[in-house]
């Protein structure tokens, strides 16, 4: 195999600097060893000894609901490449058949939901998730490989180098124990409590609460299975030998427990059976049940109703994906995509001119509304002029329609700024210029005081005036007067000639 070759290669690479390798403290099985032991070979707890392994406590139902609920929902999403463009968004990249070839089959024996659910069960159940890499001759990654996280040591140098020991796999493309560097490795971890380079699983936190649900349910299946009969005390008048007090036990059991419970016991020399109840304390295995699926679900951040654990909250389907997305599985989510991003190398702009690629997970997957609220929030993107109704269509799977790439807005509306300083658009008339105002009229002089000489004066003249005025008129009268007598006393010339 090609990762065969490639890893014999670094095995024996610069030989000097990997003698000084030396393994980061609980990086093997993370701090794991120490509050579990290895599945077959239970490890005592030193401070609680408490005798548990990991494969029992992921048997606990509230544990495993935990672990495929979360990996089931983050691994039906659909991953893809996006391009950034320079207007700041993300979209489909064009020509990055390589890397989503990759992301479609990342290796030979598994899909791409196979792929990411494997990650994040790894993830969840140790902390850490390995993945090494397979490059072809133009140094592109083409094939992706889930390590068992117990096989991978991370080691430093000292120079501060990161390295991992693989042993051996077979499945993965190496068939003997090799020591790769980082660039070779995506590492993603979480909860990286004690060691920057080792991540640690909920269920460290979880598995006290997941041992406690396990262990009520043995006791209550053993209890059941004894016909709920707790057990009795069977008593003599008198005080009997060690021997006989063990036969008759024996005797009792065989004939009157477990599958014989509820035959008829015939008792004599004096023998008598007093059964035993179960307190109110002992029969109350829902609410302890209860208890533990809220503890776990607690601490993979699931909400209990996500386990059928009490009633979900009075709201949407939307809003409830909405949280659960928020408080659980983004964190995951981001993870991935910035890991992938760099262990495919799209962390850097790439090809001329440059373009910048990244890995997103797609969300609609997850975020669905019911048919109605879809409807209802596309047509509200349209009308807003958010969304071309061709958008819209292509979120409902319907094929585009002509004329529907284009985004529409009523012709009425105007851009803000012209509103602001009312402003009509430039393909109206400009409005007029308002006329300046008037300035003030002057404010009027003070009336003079007035002069009594003056106004004697002349009221004097004006009476001479008038008194002239009349003089000349009476003479005037007196003259229009005289002549009229002198015509009517007078004959006329004609008269006299006659």
């Amino acid at each position: 195999m090609a990762a065969l070759s490639v890893f014999g290669a670094l095995s024996v690479y610069n030989r000097p600097r990997l003698q000084s390798l030396s393994p980061v403290p609980g990086g093997e099985r993370g701090w794991w060893t120490i509050f579990s032991g290895n599945p077959g070979q239970p490890e005592t707890n030193f401070q609680r000894d408490i005798h548990w392994c990991h494969d029992e406590i992921v048997a606990s139902p509230a544990l495993w609901t935990c672990l495929t609920l979360i990996a089931g929902d983050i691994a039906k999403l659909k991953p893809r490449v996006l391009q950034l463009m320079e207007w700041g968004g993300w979209v489909p990249a064009e020509n990055a058949s390589a890397f989503s070839s990759t992301l479609r089959k990342p290796n030979r024996y598994q899909n791409c939901i196979q792929f990411i659910e494997n990650w994040i069960l790894s993830k969840l159940q140790h902390g850490n998730t390995y993945v090494l890499k397979e490059r072809d001759r133009r140094d592109v990654v083409t094939r992706l490989y889930v390590l068992n996280p117990e096989w991978v040591t991370p080691l430093v140098d000292e120079e501060g180098g990161v390295w991992y020991q693989l042993s051996r796999d077979p499945l993965s493309g190496f068939a003997e124990d090799v020591i790769v560097p980082a660039s070779e490795i995506i590492h993603d971890r979480f909860n990286c409590l004690f060691h920057p380079l080792v991540g640690l699983s909920p269920i460290f936190a979880a598995g006290l609460p997941a041992l406690q649900a396990l262990r009520t349910s043995k006791h209550w299946t053993k209890f059941f299975g004894n016909n709920a009969q707790p057990g009795g005390i069977l008593s003599a008048p008198g005080s009997i030998s060690q021997e006989a007090a063990t036969r008759v036990k024996t005797t009792w059991e065989t004939n009157y427990s477990g599958i014989n419970a509820g035959r008829v016991a015939v008792l004599g020399d004096g023998l008598t059976y007093t059964p035993l109840s179960p307190t109110a304390l002992d029969t109350q295995v829902v609410e302890q049940l209860k208890w533990t699926g809220e503890t776990i679900a607690a601490t993979f951040h699931v909400p209990a109703y996500k386990l059928n654990i009490g009633t979900a909250p009075a709201v949407s389907s939307a809003q409830l994906d909405t949280e659960y997305y928020k408080q659980c599985l983004q964190r995951l989510i981001e993870d991935f995509e910035i890991c992938m991003d760099e262990g495919l190398g799209l962390d850097t702009p790439v090809g001329t001119p440059a373009r910048q690629l990244g890995v997103e997970l797609d969300l609609s997957g997850l975020l669905r509304m019911d048919e109605k609220s879809q409807i209802e929030t596309l047509k509200a993107g349209v009308d807003a002029s958010i969304f071309a109704i061709n958008d819209a269509r292509g979120r409902m799977n319907l094929k585009p329609l002509v004329g529907g790439d284009t985004v529409y807005m009523q012709q009425q509306d105007f851009p803000l700024d012209q509103v602001k300083d009312n402003v009509l658009p430039s393909t109206a008339a400009p409005a007029p210029a308002p006329a300046p105002a008037l300035p003030a009229p002057p404010a009027p002089a003070p009336a003079p005081e007035p002069d009594l000489d003056a106004e004697e004066a002349r009221a004097a003249l004006a009476r001479e005036k008038a008194k002239q005025a009349a003089d000349e008129g009476i003479a005037a009268a007196a003259d229009a007067a005289r002549v009229l007598v002198l015509h009517s006393i007078t004959p006329s010339r004609k008269a006299a000639n006659v």
